[in-house]
């Protein structure tokens, strides 16, 4: 992981789900490569500079002491639930990268995700493959570009994930 990119996308008290503007509260750091393996064409497609990371990139261990807090501080006293389209790619990362470097001052379980993929499934009555997000209608498409930066696209599923938790098919 190269990029984390997390904002706020709603509040669930009471059963009530209250959608945020997902840009108002956000976090985002670009950390240093801690290994030579990579796939190029993530890097591309992210347009990231591994080389610009190994000297300017936020160290792990600090990125995920940030992160760790900013996400306690935004929860307050809610458990905090992160969602992700597909959470299959971006959770894992997340929670070794937390569980790796700040597991002392983690605040998400391994079971705090939500997958919106198989969310949307469920909503819709689809197959799993017809759930990808080229399938959403378009009440639930978000009007953001898909641009590949980490806060960019947390932002864009932010957005869907409010869409799509308050929608009916």
């Amino acid at each position: 992981m190269l990029a984390l990119g997390l904002c706020v996308a709603g509040r669930l008290e009471n059963r009530i789900y209250e959608p945020a503007d997902p840009e108002v509260q956000t976090l985002y750091s670009e950390l240093v490569p801690i290994s030579d393996r990579f796939d190029p064409a993530a890097i591309e497609v992210a347009q990231l500079d591994r080389e610009s990371l190994r000297r300017d990139g936020e160290k792990p261990a600090a990125a995920m002491a940030r992160a760790a807090k900013w996400i306690t501080a935004v929860s307050g006293k809610a458990r905090p639930v992160i969602c992700a389209y597909p959470a299959a790619f971006d959770w894992p990362f997340l929670y070794w990268y937390l569980e790796s470097y700040a597991a002392e001052q983690n605040p998400v379980g391994f079971s705090s995700c939500i997958d919106m993929k198989t969310m949307f499934a469920t909503k819709a009555s689809v197959p799993f493959g017809e759930a990808g997000r080229d399938d959403l209608p378009n009440e639930l498409r978000s009007e953001r570009a898909h641009t590949h930066n980490a806060l960019d696209d947390a932002i864009e599923q932010a957005e869907i994930f409010s869409k799509l938790f308050t929608w009916t098919p």
